[in-house]
């Protein structure tokens, strides 16, 4: 069975966020945190903490990513959130911003291999881990500055028991420029003790269809971008791989449309022809509630409108002629304008389903 995580994405994926997309789609078995910065004496910061609380996270199947390159602050935050409720923390070894890997964390830890070692051996060792407290999964790139690097930091990973190995099969210096190294993936699913997640470069379900028939037997997929380019991107997939005849059961709505309830996602997927023919309305419910949350907690236009434009960078990929309207959110000052702009690109948006 296809398992479909959402990457996270500094400055968007927040709580907010993936409370309002768990609840208007499904499709989605794990979302992760933006990362979580530890340090060895303040611990979390407070904006950490809130995006990781309980209540902020009620009913969300969510796993806390830890950026850190030493043991005992990633087990102090580890306990933490163990505390908290949570039974998976995942170390974040794949971030590729040069912030980031200058301080020899993210993508940058995996130049020193010997240290890695040293880090996860300090980890694994301690107690709480060992008594299955809480399980520790990782996101990792396959080097920082060559591909070559990627066998001396496999058999760093295969000494341990990570519960899953998240593989973006890109380096550092790659960013997300260029195509995946599909040929290290495939001998990273031989080589690897450990259960394997692929992550990079599925926008849409025609590319998860084309990626499942070239590597059938991975069942659990990290989708980042492609599920902030198109909100409802995994319930599509998932009713694909499944099949609506056999995944989905026929219903009939209050107002006599025929729907899909998903046993599966326990979410409703409206049809007509095709499978996103109604998706639509969902996708701008979704905008508006997330809009409308910003408006209410954030001061003034410009910030509440930098904040939507940053989300708008993605999901104008799905827009037709969207170099003319991201110039016109881009360039929207106040909200009337930004949302004049808004109701252009989902009309011109909806006439591509």
């Amino acid at each position: 069975m296809l398992h479909l995580y959402f990457a996270p994405l500094e400055g968007i994926t927040t709580y907010p966020y993936r409370n309002l997309h768990h609840k208007y789609f499904g499709g989605v078995d794990k979302y992760f945190t933006p990362f979580l910065a530890p340090g060895p004496e303040q611990g979390m910061s407070v904006k950490e903490m809130r995006d990781v609380l309980p209540e902020n996270n009620a009913g969300v199947p969510v796993v806390p990513q830890i950026l850190t390159n030493r043991a005992g602050d990633f087990l102090l935050a580890s306990k933490k959130l163990a505390e908290m409720g949570y039974r998976e923390i995942n170390l974040n070894l794949g971030c590729p911003s040069g912030t980031v890997t200058a301080k020899k964390k993210g993508s940058g830890f995996l130049l020193y291999p010997d240290d890695l070692d040293r880090f996860f051996d300090e980890v694994f060792s301690d107690a709480s881990v060992r008594n299955g407290e809480f399980q520790i999964s990782v996101k990792t790139r396959i080097g920082k500055n060559e591909v070559e690097e990627w066998p001396e930091i496999m058999e760093v990973y295969n000494r341990y028991p990570i519960s899953e190995l998240t593989v973006h099969p890109r380096i550092q210096k790659e960013f997300y420029k260029g195509v995946p190294h599909l040929d290290v993936f495939a001998d990273i699913l031989k080589e690897s003790r450990n259960p394997v997640v692929y992550n990079g470069d599925l926008f849409t379900a025609e590319h998860m269809k084309k990626f499942r028939e070239k590597f059938p037997t991975v069942e659990n997929v990290m989708i980042g971008r492609g599920l902030i380019r198109n909100p409802a991107l995994a319930e599509l997939i998932k009713i694909e791989e499944a099949g609506v005849e056999n995944a989905h059961v026929c219903v009939e709505s209050e107002t006599g449309n025929k729907e899909t309830s998903s046993e599966q996602t326990g979410k409703t997927v409206p049809m007509s022809g095709n499978t996103g023919g109604n998706l639509m309305p969902r996708i701008r419910a979704f905008h508006d509630e997330i809009f409308e949350y910003y408006r209410e907690t954030m001061s003034g236009d410009r910030n509440l409108l930098f904040r939507m434009k940053d989300l708008w960078s993605y999901m104008l990929e799905e827009v037709p002629d969207s170099e003319k309207l991201a110039k016109k959110i881009r360039k929207s000052q106040h909200v009337p304008e930004y949302l004049a702009a808004v109701d252009e690109a989902f009309a011109g948006w909806e006439r591509t389903f």
